[in-house]
This record gives structure tokens, C-alpha cells and sequence, in this order.
């Protein structure tokens, strides 16, 4: 008898076909470009974090998977490149080296230098897909060490443009969209990934709001989450003019956003912290704040589900 009601259970699931599991997004890392701590800080939070590994934050970077598919994706090639594939693979348990490709966003060293390891001193990948605009080809086609990547066919370079949505298997779209930044070397996007009428908004370096040709308040409202650039808290976190680097500090960011409802502003969640943001450093005062406006801060190893 049990055995009959065996196949009767199996029938039924046959009958009504079998789910597919959504996809979703982990985060590889949340620190600014030089990672935290970062190369030559003496600050007393440095001075801590050198001594103790609990506080080191690998850099910004995100990874998209597809339990359906068995494909995965990761957003922006970082000097942390090793450990965060290594973190990909034990969140999807395939230890193999299938990576479906890699998109990026820009060329400052924090974005793209990662490809390095995919070179014939490392991986020796073979015609790992990297997403790249128009600039940031160029830049890796006609400069070394980039040129011998491509002429050795580690990595195989897929074009992309400016608000041309690429369908990355029958459920998924990744769509890039320029937005302002110091583009000395290459352009600078951020990027849509959109599943079932839900989409993530990735952008990690963009200049302050008011450059960009979107109302920042209007992309939240259309999208169900957002990680943006949160480098900096406010000003006078480094000797540096602003100017020079003019993210929006996560404090105008929220003055932006204040008047939306709080459903809306739970969407945001902060990322590609500096080492002197106090964010990143646990301040137990700020994180408060930022709790009690109803935003959010991402952590590595965090997992958004579509």
C-alpha cells in the first residue's frame, strides 16, 4: 500500500510540474575599492583591524546565481577576486570553476583588476565572458596586462551599451546604464537584474545624485532593491578635498530619500564602504540611525532573493 501511495505523491507533483527555485543575488563584499584596512592606514581603527581579521572587509562585489540553470555570474572583477569565487561556490555548492561571466562596471582598481587571476600565472581560464562597454573594450584590448588576457583568449570580451537589456537565460535580464563618475579610463554604469517582474538595482560608484540625469526617489519606486554607493557618511572622513572624489555621503542620500514611504526606503541597502566610514567600522550610534530610517547596510555573505 505504501509504495502505491509512493507513486500516486509522484504523480501528482509530475501533474503539476515542479517549481524552479528563484534566483538571487549574494554579496561577495562591501569595502571600497582598497578594501578595509586599507594599505598604509595608521587611524586607531585601522591600527585594530590590522591586528584582528574580524574586521576586514573584502571589496565591493556582488554575485548572481541561478538555481534553475546551475549558472552563476559575478558583478565587478576585485583584487579579492579568489576568495569571493570561493564564496560563490560554497553558497551554490558547485566547486567546480563554472563561471557564466563577468560584468563590469568600470575601470578603477577595485572594479576590474581581479581579471588578472584569470591570466596563464593563474586560472588559465578559457574564454571567460567579460561584460564590458564600449571605453572600458578599449581599455582592455589595447593595454597591457588586459591585451594579453584577451590575445591569449583567457577572457573573451562581450560588448554591451547604455540601457540594452542582455537576456542571460529565459528568466534573467542584465540591463547597464551609464551614470556619472571620474571616467578617466572608461565609462562608469551601474546595472538592472531583472527576474518575473522584479529587478535589483547594483550601483556601487556614482557621483554625487544631483549629476545624474535620473531622479534617484523615481528608481527606487521602480525597483524592488537597491545597492548604491555608500563610500562615504559624511564629509571630513578624509584629508582628501571631496571634490576629488564627490560620492553622495549616505547622509544626503537619506536626506533624498526622507520623504518616501518607509516600504520604499527599506528597498535601499548601502554599499563599497571607505575604511573611514563609520559604518563600516560598527559605529553602533550611526548603524542606529540608519536602522531607525528605515535603510539598510549589506554585509558580505548577504543572500536577495527575487
Amino acid at each position: 500500500m505504501k509504495y502505491i501511495t509512493w507513486i500516486i505523491l509522484i504523480a501528482v507533483v509530475f501533474a503539476n510540474g515542479i517549481k524552479a527555485e528563484s534566483p538571487y543575488v549574494l554579496i561577495l563584499g562591501t569595502a571600497q575599492d582598497a578594501g578595509v584596512p586599507q594599505i598604509g592606514c595608521a587611524t586607531p581603527f585601522c591600527k585594530r583591524a590590522w591586528k584582528d581579521k574580524k574586521l576586514w572587509r573584502m571589496v565591493s562585489s556582488i554575485a548572481l546565481a541561478d538555481p534553475d540553470t546551475g549558472k552563476r555570474w559575478i558583478f565587478d572583477a576585485t583584487p579579492d577576486l579568489p576568495e569571493q569565487f570561493q564564496l560563490l561556490k560554497e553558497q551554490t555548492r558547485d566547486f567546480s570553476n563554472r563561471l557564466d561571466g563577468v560584468f563590469l562596471t568600470h575601470a578603477h582598481i577595485g572594479h576590474y583588476t581581479g581579471l588578472m587571476y584569470f591570466g596563464r600565472e593563474s586560472m588559465g581560464a578559457r574564454s571567460m565572458p567579460v561584460f564590458a562597454m564600449p571605453r572600458m573594450t578599449a581599455m582592455l584590448r589595447e593595454n597591457a596586462p588586459w591585451s594579453q588576457l584577451v590575445e591569449l583568449e583567457n577572457i573573451l570580451i562581450n560588448p554591451i551599451a547604455d540601457q540594452v537589456a542582455i537576456q542571460i537565460t529565459e528568466r534573467i535580464y542584465v540591463k547597464p546604464f551609464i551614470v556619472p563618475h571620474r571616467d578617466e579610463f572608461s565609462e562608469t554604469v551601474g546595472y538592472e537584474i531583472g527576474f518575473n517582474g522584479r529587478s535589483l538595482i547594483f550601483i556601487p560608484d556614482i557621483d554625487k545624485w544631483e549629476k545624474w540625469d535620473q531622479k534617484l526617489g523615481d528608481v527606487v519606486k521602480a525597483s524592488d532593491y537597491l545597492l548604491v554607493d555608500g563610500t562615504f557618511f559624511s564629509d571630513g572622513e578624509i584629508p582628501r578635498p571631496i571634490s576629488e572624489v564627490p560620492h553622495p555621503f549616505v547622509s544626503e542620500t537619506m536626506k533624498e530619500l526622507e520623504s518616501l514611504p518607509l516600504n520604499e526606503r527599506r528597498k535601499v541597502h548601502f554599499i563599497h564602504f571607505n575604511h573611514s566610514n563609520p559604518l563600516i567600522q560598527g559605529n553602533s550610534r550611526v548603524l542606529e540611525t540608519i536602522k531607525k530610517k528605515g535603510f539598510n547596510i549589506s554585509y558580505q555573505g548577504q543572500i536577495i532573493r527575487f
